[in-house]
């Protein structure tokens, strides 16, 4: 499991020229399962998702392919845990 935050860059004023393509990545990411959740950072500072079923390696490719990441709209940081204990049905999710 993964803890992905993209953290606003030195691109933040051109989000918007990039939003449709972040909203189809993530959208995309959902759908495939590998996304479970997407949603804002508070104090407006950028975004994060929960990525489950690939390797680090993998989900390190998959971030560098966000429009945001590409244009340095957001920088992210890819936090990975090893979880020992999650509640009933988590373990279905994770692939």
């Amino acid at each position: 499991m993964h803890i992905v935050l993209l953290k606003f860059g030195p691109n933040r004023s051109q989000a918007a020229q990039w939003m449709a393509g972040h909203k189809e990545w993530i959208e995309k990411g959902i759908s495939d399962g590998v996304f479970l959740l997407a949603g804002s950072l508070e104090n407006a500072q950028g975004g994060a998702l929960l990525a489950v079923k690939l390797c680090k390696a993998e989900v390190i490719a998959l971030v560098e392919e966000d429009p945001f990441v590409k244009h340095q709209v957001v920088e992210p940081e890819i936090i990975s845990v090893a979880p020992s204990l999650m509640t009933m049905g988590l373990a279905e999710f994770m692939g």
